[in-house]
């Protein structure tokens, strides 16, 4: 299982037998085809099938759910401190964006440290969920400032109905996470980003909003098909866990798992408060 959201690309899927290690493999499937078969506690070296780990330093439940606990906990206690520390008003706006955008960039440069490395790091992690706070907290209290309060309500409320819809849906297998599935996420996701990139190119030599894909309709039209993304990562993100569980894999595993989740919680929350600033009419 590799760290995973809209933007890093997802390693730890090896093809086997025409389809993605862990993405609705059959229970009977033979030993090396599942993403841990190389740990030697993961599965019965005869039947292929998941067995009593033979070592306590396994990733369970409770492991993720604690480092996420504490990966989103970082990222709001100091997006709450760039709230409070770094209000945003005419006469400071450009410091506070300046120092948003290079929180921003510390935490791009750490997430991409931490997507490359073979293992987790928990440092690294908890690094970027420093910066990535603090950026959020710095663009919220703008949002908030320029918007009205109740766009970062309305966007914080809609990454938390999006993260429990999509679970509900997922643990009533209403979502199958399949390899067809994870293709045409993925396609997606490049394609989406490409033409991001390219708004953001156009917007910085051309002025203005670009090609217009973050402002009026197609801003509407970008922003749901943006949160429709992170939806179908956060499936992509439980199946990992799963199959994590399932076959044993080592407890660090539970930080990237962290990683992946919160990488994904904030890809949805950034695409809501710009889907909402639009529809506040002041866009």
């Amino acid at each position: 299982m590799r760290s995973s959201n809209p933007v890093f690309s997802r390693r730890g899927f090896s093809r086997d037998n025409g389809g993605y290690a862990g993405f609705g493999a059959p229970q009977h499937q033979q030993a090396g085809t599942n993403p841990y078969a190389t740990n030697p506690y993961a599965t019965d070296a005869a039947t292929g099938m998941p067995q009593a780990p033979a070592r306590a330093d396994v990733m369970t439940m409770d492991d993720v759910v604690s480092r996420t606990a504490m990966t989103l906990g970082t990222v709001i206690l100091t997006a709450t401190i760039a709230w409070i520390a770094m209000p945003v008003d005419p006469a400071n706006v450009n410091k506070s964006y300046g120092i948003a955008v290079g929180a921003a960039l510390v935490a791009m440069v750490l997430g991409l440290v931490q997507s490359f490395k073979r293992k987790a790091s928990p440092p690294i992690i908890l690094g970027y969920a420093a910066f990535e706070g603090f950026f959020l907290g710095v663009i919220s209290a703008a949002t908030s400032t320029y918007f009205g309060a109740g766009v970062v309500i309305q966007a914080v409320l809609g990454t938390m109905c999006v993260f429990a819809s999509v679970l509900f849906a997922y643990k009533m297998r209403w979502i199958r996470v399949t390899r067809r599935f994870y293709g045409f996420v993925m396609a997606a996701a490049m394609g989406f980003m490409l033409l991001m990139v390219a708004n953001l190119l156009f917007s910085v030599f051309a002025g203005g909003d670009g090609l217009g894909f973050r402002s009026g309709g197609l801003g509407i039209l970008f922003g749901i098909i943006g949160v429709v993304l992170g939806a179908c990562f956060l499936a992509l993100d439980f199946k990992q866990v799963e199959d994590g569980i399932t076959y044993g894999a080592p407890r660090d595993e539970a930080w990237l798992a962290a990683f992946g989740l919160t990488l994904t919680l904030v890809w949805i929350y950034l695409e809501l408060l710009r889907l909402f600033q639009i529809l506040s009419g002041d866009d």
